[in-house]
């Protein structure tokens, strides 16, 4: 875990081992008091931030506070270890790893996979169980093997005949890839920080992810009653579908996602926002015909959310154009999140360069703005599920749905600690904590308080073992320069 720092939240295990036991009722109230004061800073910290001018410098006393700016570069289908799995010092590939091949009778290991192109394997609720095998994490050939991928299915799709397999028929879900064909997420990982314990929020595919990346849960309600809804982590609001398997924009109404999300919250406290998608990407019907110019409707929940209708907030769905004209000028909102257009999200058998060079055209973009804008931001780069790809390390459970396999995660700002390893467990979960804690006064998207009752397994920002992203910056320390790289190299 990262150390502490002044203004930073202190870690829970690192506040209860301090000192000598203590009677139980008096740690009672000790904790209730830290709880008491620790809202009262966070109230005065928010108070401060609302006085403190946009263009005022940095006051290591306000934390978080400092920042005006979160932006979420969400990709997909990639797992830590194909990306960083040789990263100096993170937790990687381990040395002697040799998993199964059931159809070669003979077991593989991990390799360099040059190519920019890949096959990759199934990703969903049934290749997790498979894949992590009882904990064993020797799966992803396995599950490979019995389920297949796109290119199973589709061999004639772009991209698969690209995709080759490693030495003697190794399939590439086993290959990793390093600086020499991901330099620029490399160099960001060396100049800002690295997690190696970002885990996927569920035990599934993308539209499951991108529903907790902005509302903690993936569920079907019946009735599309939101005290009727049941997890779901195979094709939540099927039932909303006017055809195949889950809903998408063009379907309009009845919009299947009726508990609530992080945009009702952020409505009600006055907060701005935008989910940045492809210019020709359908928000509400009628809609175009899908071009290479949309997004895939999976990556775009918030249509679908009943909250986003009640609160007529459809409009902050914005093309991505948009982003890149508020970063230049300098007025993003406080919230984005920025999704790629069809083939630009690393999803195999797409390129994985088409798909950097577009997280550096996103990145460069905030870079190049104005100076302040740069000074008040962190950006999250991350990939929605694993992809079939091997990884090493076992997740955790946090409730009935997750989490799921590690994927990549990286903090871009000023403040992040440079060339640092954050070994916190993390996931999508803790993207919506940090907002909440630095916009939201610390309000969950939790039924009890959040005026939108649903019936959520789990609040899971308040998870005890989910940790804090706040403690990966340090705004004491000199300002990182932007780092402006070539989108191509």
């Amino acid at each position: 875990m990262l150390p502490t720092r002044p203004g930073a939240h202190a870690p829970l295990a690192w506040v209860a081992m301090r000192g000598r036991p203590v009677p139980r009722i008096l740690a009672l109230t000790l904790v209730v008091c830290a709880l008491l004061a620790t809202a009262l800073s966070s109230d005065r910290s928010a108070e401060a931030a609302r006085a403190r001018p946009r263009s005022a410098g940095i006051d290591p006393a306000l934390g978080i506070f400092n920042l005006d700016h979160v932006i979420f570069v969400v990709q997909e289908n990639r797992s830590f270890d194909s990306y960083f799995g040789t990263f100096p010092g993170a937790n990687g590939i381990p040395l002697d790893v040799c998993i199964p091949d059931p159809k070669a009778h003979r077991c593989r290991r991990p390799y360099h996979d040059q190519n920019f192109f890949d096959r990759g394997g199934p990703h969903n609720e049934r290749a997790t169980r498979l894949t992590i095998d009882r904990g064993r994490m020797d799966g992803a050939i396995k599950a490979l093997r019995v389920i297949g991928n796109a290119c199973r299915v589709n061999p004639t799709r772009v991209g698969c005949k690209q995709a080759v397999p490693g030495p003697n028929g190794t399939p590439d879900v086993m290959g990793y890839h390093n600086a020499s064909e991901i330099p620029n997420y490399w160099a960001y990982a060396k100049q800002f920080t690295l997690q190696d314990r970002m885990f996927a929020p569920s035990d599934s595919w993308t539209l499951p992810s991108h529903l907790y990346l902005v509302s903690g849960w993936s569920a079907t309600c019946h009735h599309f009653d939101p005290m009727q809804c049941r997890s779901d982590q195979k094709f939540p609001g099927f039932n909303a579908a006017d055809k195949g398997r889950f809903w998408v924009p063009a379907d309009g109404k009845p919009r299947p996602y009726v508990w609530a999300d992080i945009t009702w919250l952020l409505h009600n406290q006055g907060v701005s926002w935008a989910y940045y998608v492809g210019k020709d990407s359908c928000i509400r019907p009628p809609c175009s015909k899908p071009s290479e110019e949309s997004t895939n409707p999976i990556m775009n929940p918030l249509p679908g959310f009943k909250t986003v209708e009640v609160t007529k907030q459809f409009k902050n769905i914005r093309p991505n154009t948009e982003f890149f004209a508020a970063a230049a000028d300098g007025t993003l909102p406080s919230v984005s999140w920025v999704v790629p257009t069809i083939g630009l999200s690393e999803h195999p058998p797409d390129s994985i360069a088409d798909g950097q060079e577009w997280v550096t055209d996103v990145v460069n973009a905030v870079m190049q703005g104005p100076s302040d804008q740069w000074l008040h931001t962190a950006i999250f780069v991350t990939w929605d599920d694993w992809g079939g790809f091997y990884d090493h390390v076992k997740p955790i459970r946090i409730d009935e749905n997750g989490y799921g396999i590690r994927v990549p995660g990286i903090l871009i700002s000023p403040w992040a600690r440079s060339g640092a390893i954050d070994h916190q467990t993390l996931s999508f979960d803790a993207y919506l904590k940090l907002i909440e804690d630095r916009f939201l006064s610390g309000q969950r998207l939790d039924p009890l308080t959040d005026g939108w009752p649903d019936s959520r397994p789990t609040v899971r920002e308040n998870a005890p073992q989910l940790g804090d992203l706040a403690s990966e910056f340090d705004f004491t320390q000199v300002p990182l320069p932007p780092l402006i790289l070539d989108p191509r190299p």
